[in-house]
């Protein structure tokens, strides 16, 4: 959590948090974190006690001032329209009391319950694509609030507002609120498959562990590992991406630990790798899996020492890293296969997620997803909002989305970039129907996905269909699919 420095004035920490607060909302946070460093540093910058953010939740039609599922709904939870924040959300008129306990609207409940006591307060609407998302509101600065606080808070509410349309917080713009759609921001999904999921995210979150995720292609597993990464304590220092399914195989070393001048032909200058560049951050092996054999000892060394040289040096380097890694390969066979080191996916599996696929998380998900992605891909390509017929909404459901939520990213994109009304039909999803996993066996006319067969066919079947529909273009059918050409031609090879 960021901390103002004491010799800053009022102005400086004031524009502070307005120049800060982009930043605070684009990371994959967890959003009770997200919403109580929020509170304390407005708190801060108004030099008052306490603030809190409090949001409508579109689905209640409550306030709110923490977002988790498992709460105590007495202590964090207000009917619109009861207190001075209730007044707030239902009116949309802000107010500044010097003495609460004068106001025939003041609700003694809180303080009654908590042993807090309220004497001033200023509160704010928070307005935002076209409709009242929740109420910021402050509480008992010595001496009030002047007329400059209540410019600024206003100033800060309008900022949020924006900021919301670009979380997952986002709401819809036909009714107030927000939509509360999973427990961290960017992370959609409030199945139970997920919320197994945020509860070891945030426990690994808390140490220094190395993590290795595991899920289909598209599952969002370099959106988990950025979630680790900013909910932890390093969440100030790099998080460096390596996508090792693009390295080649030559060059994985000097990637990885750098290399000094001289150290191979067209090496002029000294080069840093990337677990230099993530010092004192997270370094997260997207596809670890890919890493040639012959070079998975010089990683397990740097894995098990946090130790290494550079290629071509002889100096040993010390790193402060966390490792977190990602697969959507079987590692134990791979490992009883002879492709992959047994003493290294030890090291990497201390704690191991399991990223469910989207057709596990059930119809509330794939629709949670799909209305989130029509949301971003509104505004993104400056289309009117949309909606879902009936029989799109049935096709989304139906669908097995073995592509998971990247193949259901690029099939909302399309539906709003080609749509031409504000209803999404099922034509316009272009689903193929052709990759329905056929029963036992059968045949059907298209991909034949029969429920025996394992992930890597799948993918392989998945990926050379993509290839035929591009008309033989590899290029065009990676782009399809939302992966690089380097790992296309691995699936085409199985």
């Amino acid at each position: 959590m960021l901390a103002f420095p004491s010799q800053m004035s009022d102005d400086e920490r004031r524009f502070e948090l307005l120049a800060d607060l982009g930043a605070m909302i684009a990371r994959e946070v967890e959003l009770d974190e997200l919403l109580a460093s929020f509170a304390e540093r407005v708190a801060r910058a108004v030099g008052a006690d306490r603030a809190s953010l409090w949001l409508i939740d579109g689905a209640s039609g409550e306030l709110r001032a923490r977002v988790a599922d498992q709460v105590d709904p007495d202590d964090l939870r207000l009917p619109v329209g009861r207190g001075i924040a209730g007044h707030v959300a239902r009116t949309g008129e802000a107010v500044a009391l010097a003495d609460v306990t004068a106001d025939p609207r003041w609700s003694r409940d809180f303080d009654e319950r908590t042993g807090y006591r309220t004497r001033s307060m200023l509160c704010a609407p928070v307005e935002g694509g076209g409709g009242r998302r929740g109420v910021i509101q402050v509480l008992n600065k010595p001496g009030g609030f002047s007329a400059r606080d209540q410019v600024f808070v206003a100033a800060l509410a309008e900022q949020i507002g924006r900021a919301l349309e670009y979380t997952s917080l986002r709401g819809d713009r036909e009714r107030p609120g927000v939509a509360v759609r999973g427990r961290f921001n960017h992370v959609v999904g409030r199945s139970p498959a997920m919320q197994a999921v945020y509860d070891v995210i945030v426990s690994a979150a808390q140490t220094d562990a190395t993590v290795l995720l595991h899920g289909e292609t598209g599952t969002g597993k370099g959106l988990f590992a950025r979630a680790i990464h900013v909910n932890s304590e390093r969440r100030d220092a790099p998080f460096v991406h390596v996508d090792c399914t693009t390295l080649p195989a030559n060059l994985v070393e000097s990637e990885l630990f750098g290399h000094e001048r001289g150290a191979f032909t067209g090496a002029d200058a000294r080069v840093i790798g990337k677990v230099e560049a993530a010092a004192g951050g997270t370094l997260f092996l997207d596809e670890l899996g890919e890493i040639p054999l012959e070079l998975q000892g010089k990683l397990l060394r740097w894995v098990q020492e946090r130790r290494f040289e550079r290629v071509g040096g002889r100096e040993t380097i010390d790193s402060d890293v966390r490792l977190v890694a990602a697969t959507n390969r079987d590692l134990a066979a791979m490992v009883k296969a002879g492709g992959f080191r047994s003493d290294l996916y030890f090291r990497v599996r201390v704690v191991e997620i399991e990223l469910p696929p989207l057709r596990a998380r059930g119809d509330g998900d794939i629709l949670g997803l799909a209305e989130h992605f029509v949301g971003v891909y509104c505004r993104r390509h400056r289309k009117a909002a949309s909606t879902f017929s009936d029989a799109a909404r049935a096709a989304l459901c139906a669908h097995p989305w073995p592509g998971n939520v990247r193949e259901l990213e690029h099939a909302i994109e399309r539906a709003i970039v080609l749509g031409r009304g504000l209803v999404i039909d099922d034509r316009a999803l272009g689903l193929d129907r052709d990759l329905v996993p056929a029963a036992d066996g059968a045949t059907a006319e298209g991909v034949v996905l029969p429920h025996d067969l394992s992930l890597d066919d799948i993918e392989r079947r998945y990926a050379t269909a993509a290839v035929e529909r591009a008309g033989g273009n590899q290029s065009a059918a990676a782009r399809t699919l939302g992966i690089s050409r380097n790992k296309l031609a691995r699936l085409l090879r199985g």
